[in-house]
């Protein structure tokens, strides 16, 4: 029996397309899951938790620096000469802790909205019109 072009043509279609398909997903699922990583016990700066509200997530950078997010915004984190951290919303308190300079964070803030420019270093001034401490109204 002589199998016709079309039909012939329409089968090596349809196992190409399930090929590619069965390769692209299994390199989706074998993906490691994006955004930040969860909150680990053998990282020293690891947290993931609730606070006044707000989803407080805290890791550790790429060199080991800590690192924090408040509602999925960067918050940053610098270290003082007495051990402690400070964030760009309360440069006044060192806090012992990564943990307790991103809680003093968001007691600073209240109900206002972290300003996206509160996760970059050196920036005087959000040019939207918040406050320098990454306060907006």
């Amino acid at each position: 029996m002589i199998v016709p072009r079309r039909v012939a043509l329409r089968s090596l279609f349809a196992l190409a397309v399930t090929a590619f398909t069965g390769g692209a997903l299994g390199r989706i699922a074998s993906r490691p899951p994006s955004g930040p990583p969860a909150a680990d016990t053998r990282d020293p700066h690891a947290f993931d938790e609730l606070y006044r509200g707000r989803r407080i997530l805290g890791f550790s950078g790429s060199e080991g620096e800590p690192a924090a997010l408040v509602d999925g915004l960067p918050l940053h984190l610098m270290r003082c000469a007495d051990g402690g951290y400070v964030t760009p919303i309360d440069h006044y308190e060192s806090c012992p802790t990564p943990r307790a300079a991103v809680r003093a964070a968001v007691d600073e803030l209240g109900t206002a909205r972290l300003s996206p420019l509160a996760g970059a270093h050196g920036v005087p001034t959000d040019p939207t019109g918040g406050s320098p401490r990454g306060v907006h109204a």
